[in-house]
């Protein structure tokens, strides 16, 4: 690891940037989101960081210099070796967030990254942060010894499990959760229909659902390639069989669309 990724508050702390066109807009935004205050002027008091997006080598190699010498920590875009730090791929559920990095040597790869996993984690993510944070002093009722609640959070959180971070969420669940701590795993039901027979069809959310789904209740129709998206180990029952069959976990109901 030759770089420590660290998170910085910067609501209200003043950036300098140095540089116009595309590159620093891009910096421009980015930085505002994060709620900092954004400056062109060197002089200016209480700069925590600097940014250098400045097209012309000699310029930008000059200007590095000489904020570094000001003490400050320098981006320099699109020239890794002269970075103090750099800025990454962000996946934003806001307040969770998740940076991908690659050192410098290639935005594109941390760009590629993101785009995969962000179709991967669910939006409601966020808000499953959000909601735990509120039920915080509920948690320390119920399991008032630290390493006890350490180990009841790291297991609802595991595949199948009432709060797997894969699968959307409301807050409600983090109620239903807290409300019956110590007992089993809730079953949960998922209806959807296909839109084709093709597997490639399948929405990233249904293949994670096949990906996770403890039991499967296809109609006849479902075509033997879908159903091999699913967990090895997952048992399989026609659909005509749901009345008759017991879930736990999670349970499929799959029909063709018509």
């Amino acid at each position: 690891m030759n770089q420590l990724p660290i998170f910085v508050n910067l609501k209200d702390r003043k950036i300098l940037l140095l540089g116009r066109g595309e590159m620093a807009d891009a910096k421009k935004r980015l930085y505002e989101r994060a709620g900092a205050v954004i400056t062109d002027d060197e002089n200016a008091d209480g700069l925590v960081l600097a940014v250098v997006a400045v097209e012309d080598d000699d310029e930008a190699i000059a200007a590095v210099a000489r904020l570094k010498a000001e003490g400050l920590l320098v981006n320099a875009v699109d020239r890794p070796a002269l970075c103090d730090y750099t800025t990454p791929a962000i996946i934003d559920r806001d307040p969770v967030l998740i940076a991908i990095g690659t050192g410098g040597t290639s935005a594109g790869l941390a760009k590629a990254l993101r785009q995969r996993l962000e179709q991967l984690l669910p939006a409601s993510l966020g808000g499953l942060a959000s909601a735990l944070l509120a039920a915080r002093e509920r948690m320390q009722t119920i399991w008032p010894d630290a390493a006890a609640r350490r180990k009841a959070i790291d297991a609802v959180f595991d595949p199948h499990c009432a709060l797997d971070v894969m699968t959307d969420h409301a807050p409600e669940d983090v109620d239903a959760w807290l409300a019956q701590p110590h007992g089993q795993t809730r079953s949960q039901v998922i209806d959807f229909e296909l839109a084709s027979t093709d597997p490639d069809d399948l929405t990233l959310r249904q293949a994670r659902w096949l990906g996770q789904a403890d039991q499967i209740f296809a109609s006849d129709d479902v075509p033997e390639q879908i159903l091999d998206r699913a967990r090895a180990d997952a048992q399989r029952f026609t659909l005509s069989l749901w009345d008759e069959q017991p879930t736990t976990g999670l349970a499929l109901r799959i029909r063709m669309k018509i």
